[in-house]
């Protein structure tokens, strides 16, 4: 993964989107960082969200702004365009840089927010109840601040469509966190009977949407057809949905993985043992439910799910020309639906 993303950067004609993000937003990020350094000691999750913009070994904080990139130089420019191509870089009109970074921001923005603590279900071994209440304030703050600078940088685009596209993305994203928030307070307690098709829709809306609909809103800065925006969007989709897939399948997956590898009872595997076995036999299961995920059908069957969003993924790419660009998105689909 880190050796397709790394290859798909230089394609694009710098690191990272966010990279550049850190430059233009360097002061009030560091004012940050001095901030999270109070909560050093306490178990804070805005912590573990700090240390990712650092040291992010998978990338996935870059990799929407990334494939946005990317998709943007695959299509290319469209015959509307040709008199604006003296406004491109390395392929890419300047347009869409801004809507990648807007859309590393909005991700981010809501990485900072997941990071708020419920302060009546805390444990004294959490740390101090005024250090928790502080954390708090600041990943409220932070992922404001983040958010409206998306915002800012998104009217300044000056195309309605983009603009109605990339704020559904961010309603969608609050709906699809609200669901996750609601339905348990703790991350692995007992989730409600739902199938497949539910999650899907779930994930969608937490994880794709945003992906998908800027990968629409850049076509749609290059005046491409709404063919080609659809495309964009399926690949977007479909590709984000591979990776969700493939994240909830390592702790089945991984042959160096302990048998104390946390997992979600929310994740693919497990939802699709639940319909395996029926709810019942589910619930009989709960103590042991790794062991027996890993030996019945929802792991082969979350695989096989994770490379049928894949393969429609590479099918939405077919509608671009060859390039590098091409080649690079398709092995970003190849990464997450590569397993052992």
């Amino acid at each position: 993964w880190s050796q397709v993303v790394s290859e798909a950067e230089k394609i694009v004609g710098y690191p990272t989107s966010f990279m550049s993000l850190r430059c233009l937003l360097s002061d009030e990020l560091s004012n940050i960082a001095m901030q999270v350094r109070k909560l050093v000691g306490t178990k804070h999750p805005l912590l573990d969200t700090a240390r990712g913009f650092v040291y992010d070994s998978r990338n996935n904080l870059q990799m929407r702004g990334l494939v946005v990139l990317l998709i943007s130089k695959a299509a290319g420019p469209s015959t509307a365009e040709l008199s604006l191509q003296h406004d491109m870089v390395s392929g890419i009109y300047s347009s869409q840089r801004s809507l990648a970074e807007i859309t590393e921001l909005i991700h981010t923005a809501f990485l900072v927010h997941r990071g708020i603590v419920n302060i009546g279900e805390l444990k004294s071994c959490d740390g101090p109840l005024k250090d928790m209440q502080f954390g708090n304030k600041m990943a409220v703050l932070s992922g404001d601040f983040l958010l409206a600078n998306a915002c800012t940088s998104l009217a300044q685009l000056q195309n309605t469509k983009v603009v109605e596209l990339i704020s559904s993305a961010i309603g969608d994203l609050v709906q699809g966190i609200y669901y996750e928030n609601s339905k348990s307070s703790e991350e692995n307690c007992l989730t409600d009977d739902i199938g497949i098709s539910r999650w899907k829709e779930q994930v969608f809306l937490s994880h794709s949407a945003l992906l998908a609909k800027s990968c629409q809103a850049a076509m749609e800065l290059a005046k491409h057809s709404a063919e080609i925006q659809d495309m964009a969007f399926q690949y977007g989709k479909h590709m984000s949905m591979s990776h969700k897939l493939h994240s909830d399948l390592q702790p089945f997956v991984k042959e160096s993985s302990s048998d104390t590898m946390a997992f979600s009872l929310n994740s693919a595997p497990a939802i699709l043992h639940q319909e395996f076995r029926g709810r019942e036999a589910w619930l009989k299961q709960i103590r042991e439910l790794q062991e027996a995920i890993k030996a019945g059908k929802g792991v082969t069957s979350a695989i096989d799910l994770c490379r049928c969003h894949g393969n429609r993924a590479l099918a939405a790419l077919e509608q671009f020309p060859p390039s590098e660009a091409r080649d690079a998105l398709a092995n970003i689909v190849y990464a997450v639906t590569r397993f052992p």
